[in-house]
């Protein structure tokens, strides 16, 4: 008797035991041998799935991958191009490692898959831009890492500064979520000068996604959310420099150290130093092109990892010093007259960052789906600038906390995350005569529920309720879809609301550069939008060319946002919206792999971006977004060499025409109704680069702006800044010509 109950009770306890691994899903990770050494290197943007099933998933900028089990196979597969499938028999296993070995391969030669990937798992659009990717053009920094992404483009925000901003879904990039590592870094005062303050050798990838983000990252994001994950302190290089220079004299170092220290602790450096100290005047209007500038910025970060914990921790310092303005401007000597008897105009800013952080995460060996993870991260902005004779400066100190808990209900199909949140911001900001103050203190709680029916069907549903000691009570609901309709084609839907406090100095930051008095028309309160959106993407093979196509449609709608008016000379501007704003975007995009080695990309993105200005006449006119083209086409096209010994990529912007300023001094400025229309021309912008490789090093030469298109006056009046029609914020088009660098990269792979 005892036998058989035993027996029974054993039979019965490894029925449930199948059960729970079922119920728990299949984690696992994917690598590729790396050097002479076979160094396992995670294998990011890998495709994992179940043999005869659609049921599938893609590795993360880690490698790693989590995936339901199927009921129809147990056979996984593994598959990535330029490397050999393979295919893993699953039992009971919980975990399961991959190693994939190169379709070519050459004694410490490493074939690399495609540039950017599209992530199929996620239920949000989202493009992954790999280190290959980045490596296509110079990538100095964040803001020159988007040259050959259809989704994303960059311009100057004026003609002195050298400040840069993107724009996405038709709106600029304060009104993207971007964060480092999953937290919010370029925000607030830091806006202006951000995108020059991540170097592109510190960047391992980015997730740029489209449409309202998740709940757990905060209610900021508003038309998409960009994610940039740096170089680990356990990267596969121990060792990385890179140097740049270029035809106007901009050099560039930058360092990168990552040390093993034992099989828990690892300890990551990363430097950079910039400079330009070349006065260039191309276009001979008596301004420099580009500021001079030097840039200090470092990140010393550790790293712990253990079978049930994992902690990272650093500290980040930036400081930059950067002026512009008149040729013969010297800060050392302002108010310093020129050859005419009138002072030289000139521009300052000296900026000093510095910035805490800390991510802490709770692991559970028996139980994957599980988690708990803490955020940390606390900063200061520090900035002393002035234009011409009229000071800015601003301090922003921001804490950031962020708890979350995930786990599952019953099983992997239900799913959730849950936690609560805390944001201070304290500004301090001085323009002219005036002293903006203004302390922020924002706690929230969200909650994230996810249903996954074997990746056929996937739903996102998510809300945060967040208490603004100044705004009061805001609820963020966000609703995310997606429906694969077969093995290769995903469609998603999207919605959610998105809430943010504007910082109208620093967000419009290229304006001040100029003789326009600012006016602030009332009291300006927080935007808050409503974002929806669709996705179709589809995978194709025709006979061996392989690609993707990709269609996309998102729409904006604003219940409030910051106006910052500069139809009239002389005036800038700030009200809230009066009637209605919008921004629809329409993207078509193709990316092909037509033979090996040749990777092909081509898309046409359509903006129909309108606000109703007119509260300084008391009229409300609904106009044209100024500064944002209709058109825009994209064309790259990237070829390697066998065993990547030498890569070409070659990228053609078409930049349609967009609606600009009617600055004629003969207008007279006293209606919206029947304003005359200024069209900026269209413009092709061509950059190119080549690369050779070599075991340990890579020596790139490259060209940007290789058609010499330069908008022909970016500033207005430039013979007299001191006058009233004075204006270098107006740009629409490269004020630089064209740009020639080369540069070297060594590494030493672990």
């Amino acid at each position: 008797m005892n036998f058989r109950f035993y027996s029974l009770l054993t039979i019965a306890l490894l029925m449930y035991s199948a059960r729970v691994v079922k119920a728990q899903g299949l984690h696992g990770a994917v690598y590729e041998l790396s050097g002479t050494t076979a160094q396992k290197v995670p294998l990011p943007g890998a495709n994992v799935y179940w043999a005869g099933t659609t049921l599938g998933a893609t590795t993360d900028t880690s490698g790693h991958f989590s995936i339901p089990r199927s009921a129809q196979s147990n056979r996984l597969v593994v598959s990535f191009v330029g490397y050999l499938n393979d295919t893993l028999k699953v039992v009971g296993e919980a975990e399961v490692e991959f190693v994939l070995r190169s379709a070519q391969s050459l004694d410490e030669v490493v074939v690399q898959g495609n540039s950017t990937t599209i992530d199929r798992m996620s239920p949000i659009q989202t493009e992954i831009i790999t280190s290959r990717a980045l490596a296509k053009a110079a990538c100095c920094n964040l803001s020159e890492s988007f040259e050959t992404n259809a989704s994303v483009s960059v311009s100057y925000a004026d003609a002195v500064t050298g400040s840069k901003q993107i724009q996405m879904l038709g709106l600029n990039g304060t009104y993207i979520q971007t964060n480092v590592e999953n937290i919010p870094n370029i925000r607030g005062l830091g806006t202006t000068f951000g995108l020059n303050f991540i170097p592109g050798t510190w960047i391992q990838s980015i997730d740029v996604g489209k449409g309202a983000g998740s709940v757990v990252n905060g209610y900021e994001s508003m038309t998409g959310q960009i994610n940039v994950e740096l170089q680990k302190p356990d990267s596969r290089e121990k060792l990385y420099v890179n140097a740049y220079v270029n035809n106007f004299g901009r050099a560039e170092l930058n360092l990168n150290l990552a040390h093993q220290i034992n099989d828990k602790w690892s300890a990551g450096l990363l430097t950079h130093a910039s400079t330009l100290r070349n006065r260039v005047d191309n276009n001979g209007d008596g301004f420099l092109d580009l500021p001079l500038y030097t840039q200090f910025n470092a990140v010393q970060r550790w790293k712990y990892q253990s079978e049930k914990m994992m902690a990272q921790f650093g500290v980040k310092v930036l400081h930059e010093d950067r002026t512009g303005g008149q040729v013969g401007f010297n800060p050392d000597r302002r108010g310093q007259t020129g050859p005419n008897g009138s002072p030289y105009y000139g521009f300052g800013a000296k900026i000093n960052r510095l910035e805490v952080f800390s991510k802490t995460a709770k692991l559970f060996p028996d139980q994957p789906y599980k988690g708990l993870g803490l955020i940390l991260n606390a900063s200061i902005h520090d900035q002393r600038s002035y234009f011409g004779f009229t000071p800015y400066n601003g301090r922003q100190q921001t804490l950031y906390g962020n708890l979350i808990y995930q786990s599952i209900i019953g099983n992997t199909n239900h799913a959730f995350k849950t936690g609560v949140s805390y944001l201070l911001d304290d500004y301090n900001e001085l323009y002219r005569d005036t002293t903006l103050l203004r302390t922020e203190s924002v706690p929230g709680a969200f909650f994230e529920y996810t249903y996954n029916n074997l990746n056929k069907f996937t739903l996102v549903a998510g809300s945060r309720i967040d208490f603004h000691n100044l705004y009061g009570t805001q609820f963020t609901p966000r609703l995310h879809l997606k429906y694969q309709l077969d093995g290769n084609t995903a469609l998603r839907l999207s919605a959610g609301r998105g809430f943010r406090v504007s910082n109208p100095l620093a967000e419009y930051f290229g304006n001040l550069v100029s003789a326009r008095s600012v006016v602030f028309r009332e009291k300006i309160r927080p935007e808050v939008s409503w974002n929806y959106g669709a996705s179709l993407t589809r995978e194709f093979n025709v006979g061996t060319m392989s690609g993707t196509w990709i269609l996309d449609y998102y729409r904006t709608n604003f219940q409030n946002q910051l106006v910052a008016d500069v139809e009239h000379p002389g005036y800038l501007y700030f009200y809230n919206l009066q009637d209605r704003a919008f921004a629809n975007s329409f993207q078509a995009e193709v990316n092909l792999v037509p033979v090996k080695r040749l990777e092909l990309k081509l898309a046409y993105r359509l903006f129909d971006v309108k606000q109703t200005m007119g509260e300084p006449f008391g009229e409300s006119v609904l106009l044209p977004r100024m500064m944002i083209n209709r058109d825009r086409v994209l064309f790259n096209a990237g070829y390697a060499l066998p065993y990547d010994k030498w890569k070409f990529d070659f990228t053609v912007q078409w930049n349609g025409k967009r609606r600009i300023p009617n600055l004629d001094p003969g207008y007279d400025h006293t209606s919206y109704l029947n304003m005359p229309t200024d069209l900026a021309p269209a413009f092709f912008n061509l950059n190119a680069q080549v690369t050779r490789t070599f075991v340990r090093w890579d020596v790139y030469l490259g060209g940007e702006n290789l058609g010499n298109y330069r908008q022909s006056n970016p500033i207005i009046g430039a013979n007299d800044p001191f006058g009233q029609r004075f204006d270098a914020g107006i740009v629409w088009a490269p004020v630089v010509g064209r740009t020639i660098y080369a540069g070297v990269r060594y590494k030493i792979k672990r």
